[in-house]
């Protein structure tokens, strides 16, 4: 076995563990191959949020094995961790190894102990951290993106993650500092991630929180940008948005999962905040960031939800200043309390509730482009040479290309199909 290719699917911190899972593999003396179809060794890196997730791997799987037969093909992650005889069962598939044993991979790949098809433990028993090599993007030439936390404490009615991630834990402070710090002399922009990152450091004995920590890589490294991925709204502590108001090497930009702005739906999804709690958090965000992107994970069709129901969360979101929203269709997840509930909505009523929500989405993401106008915000370029990305979360069309990985302030001209667009000759490089 001489070359192989690892495809990730899903969140940010399924890219950092593919990362990590390159390294790993190189250092075991084999290559990266660009494509799969060049490869020996095929890597599927899975992701199981939903049911449309689930069915992109399947769909992966079969293509990889018509199209590269001699290939082995392993399959990992959070679709290998719930359901491996599934996967185990498909053609093609050499080895299913779950989230509790990805860091033997290259081991299992490579050495001769390791034999079986199916490599699954406790995931819950799990306490090694995955992490990526410091000098990689992870497939980004511009915003390395850097997994701090994996797993997850709460159990929410309709996600299977917390069971294919297992326990919150956090990476080790001196851990991340050395990793900003390497990564600060290549990149202009690191982006923090977890699967619930505002839990760093709540696992007991530890003392700093999210937002020490981010205090302690602004004093510590030269890191011009950090960017905070998702966070769970009351882990928006005002301590934290505080910080993020006042320095200016904090991209400006909070996302903080809804899912419903319904009390009703909000309970049986089993959310640990109530809608004003939610509101109460984002309003503050607005009040120390006015310019600030954001955003939030919003889900249609869950289980019992009705007509009132949908319309109280399509007025709550409708009333805060949301720039974009990733709205979701309830899929459900075996094993879940959710998926178990007789009163499933039906899936045409799902689909156009989702429509109504992304079109509202999309009027207020306009709005605030609009506002843009005029304006001259500091944004990173982007591996294509003709976009950067603001501060505030916004592509931006540049008026010439210029090469990736530089921090510009741009004046914006107008706005674009999906961003703004730059007024020419006015972009100054920093």
């Amino acid at each position: 076995m001489q070359k192989y290719f690892v495809q990730n699917f899903g969140c940010r911190a399924t890219q950092a563990d593919g990362a990590a899972l390159e390294s790993m593999l190189s250092e075991k003396g084999l290559d990266g191959a660009s494509r799969f179809e060049d490869a020996d060794l095929v890597v599927l890196n899975t992701c199981t949020v939903t049911a449309e997730a689930d069915s992109d791997v399947r769909s992966t799987v079969r293509r990889v094995h018509r199209e590269n037969p001699l290939a082995k093909i392993l399959v990992t992650g959070c679709y290998a961790q719930r359901a491996p005889d599934e996967l185990a069962a498909m053609p093609g598939v050499e080895w299913v190894v779950g989230n509790s044993h990805k860091v033997q991979i290259a081991d299992i790949v490579t050495a001769a102990p390791y034999h079986g098809q199916i490599h699954i433990g406790d995931i819950f028993a799990e306490q090694q951290f995955l992490s990526a090599p410091v000098d990689d993007a992870s497939g980004d030439r511009t915003r390395p993106n850097l997994k701090i936390q994996d797993g997850c404490n709460n159990r929410c009615s309709f996600c299977i993650i917390p069971f294919v991630r297992g326990r919150s834990r956090s990476a080790p402070v001196d851990q991340i500092v050395d990793q900003v710090r390497n990564l600060s002399t290549n990149f202009r922009e690191v982006v923090l991630s977890g699967i619930n990152l505002g839990r760093w450091g709540r696992e007991p004995g530890l003392t700093m929180r999210l937002a020490g920590l981010v205090r302690l890589l602004l004093e510590e490294t030269n890191i011009e940008r950090i960017r905070l991925s998702s966070v769970e709204p009351m882990d928006f502590s005002d301590d934290l948005l505080t910080l993020m108001a006042e320095s200016p090497r904090i991209a400006k930009h909070v996302h903080a999962p809804l899912q419903s702005g319904s009390d009703t739906v909000l309970r049986r999804m089993h959310r640990k905040y109530r809608p004003r709690h939610y509101a109460d958090r984002v309003l503050k965000a607005r009040e120390c960031m006015p310019d600030a992107a954001i955003g939030a994970d919003v889900m249609v069709g869950f289980p019992g939800e009705t007509e009132d129901e949908f319309e109280q969360s399509r007025a709550f979101i409708e009333s805060l200043p949301f720039t974009y929203l990733h709205v979701f269709t309830y899929s459900e997840r075996p094993g879940t309390p959710a998926a178990e509930v007789a009163n499933q909505v039906p899936m045409p009523v799902r689909k156009q509730r989702n429509k109504v929500l992304r079109d509202l989405a999309a009027r207020k993401n306009l709005a605030f482009r609009e506002s843009m106008v005029g304006r001259t915000l500091s944004a990173v370029t982007l591996g294509d040479d003709s976009m950067a990305l603001t501060s505030n979360y916004l592509k931006v069309e540049l008026a010439e290309a210029r090469p990736a990985n530089q921090l510009v302030d741009l004046r914006i001209e107008g706005v674009s199909g999906a961003g703004l667009r730059e007024q020419a000759r006015f972009a100054i490089l920093r």
